[in-house]
C-alpha cells in the first residue's frame, strides 16, 4: 500500500463529504440501501462513526450506544462532517494511533481503522444512491478496505452489521465485490 490508512481516510472523507453536500433537505427521509436507515439516520450513523472512530484511535473508550440526530441538532451538519473526517484522518495519523488493540473488541488498531476507512467508502454510495447523486471512490481505498472487510464479514454477519452476501458476476468492479460482500445489491435504485 502506497498511501496510509489516515491518507486514504482524508480522500474518502473528501469524497464522502461531496455526496453529503449534495443531499438536499427534502431527502432526509428517503429510503437507502441499508433498509433499517432513511437518509437522515444514515447520515447520522455515518457522522457518529466518524466521531467516535476518533476515541478509538486514541484508545479511548467510543459510545455507540445511541445514534445522535446531529442533522436536526446542527443546521450545519454537512459543514460539520467534513471538520470531522479532517479530525478523523489526523487522529488516525497520530503516532501510536494504529499499533496494538483498540476498542470495545480489543481488535487490533488498522482492523479498527479500517472499519471507519469501510465506512467512509461504503455509506456514501448508499447515500448517493438514495439521492441521486454520482459517487466514486479512490480506488487505492477500495483495494485496502477489500481484505479486511472480507475477514470482518462473518462476525458482522452474526451481529447483524453485514448482510447476507450478493452474488456479482465474476468480472464485477472491485466497489461492486465489496458492496455485495457487505450485502448490498450493487444496482440497488430507489422505487
Amino acid at each position: 500500500m502506497t498511501q496510509q490508512i489516515s491518507e486514504l481516510m482524508a480522500v474518502a472523507g473528501d469524497r464522502a463529504s461531496a455526496v453529503l453536500d449534495g443531499i438536499e433537505d427534502a431527502q432526509l427521509g428517503a429510503p437507502t440501501p441499508c433498509a433499517e436507515y432513511d437518509v437522515r439516520a444514515l447520515v447520522n450513523h455515518l457522522l457518529h462513526v466518524v466521531v467516535q472512530f476518533q476515541a478509538l484511535a486514541a484508545k479511548q473508550p467510543a459510545d455507540f450506544s445511541a445514534t445522535p440526530d446531529y442533522v436536526t441538532e446542527d443546521p450545519e451538519w454537512r459543514k460539520r462532517f467534513a471538520v470531522e473526517v479532517r479530525r478523523l484522518a489526523q487522529a488516525w495519523a497520530a503516532p501510536g494511533a494504529l499499533e496494538g488493540p483498540t476498542g470495545m473488541m480489543d481488535m487490533p488498531a488498522p482492523t479498527v481503522a479500517r472499519m471507519a476507512l469501510g465506512d467512509l467508502v461504503v455509506h456514501p454510495w448508499d447515500l448517493a444512491r438514495a439521492t441521486g447523486q454520482e459517487y466514486e471512490p479512490d480506488p487505492e481505498t477500495v483495494d485496502d478496505v477489500a481484505p479486511a472487510f472480507a475477514e470482518l464479514a462473518p462476525g458482522g454477519r452474526q451481529m447483524g452489521v453485514f448482510g447476507a452476501p450478493v452474488e456479482v458476476a465474476e468480472h464485477a468492479s472491485p466497489l461492486d465485490t465489496l458492496l455485495a460482500l457487505t450485502g448490498r445489491d450493487p444496482h440497488w435504485a430507489p422505487r
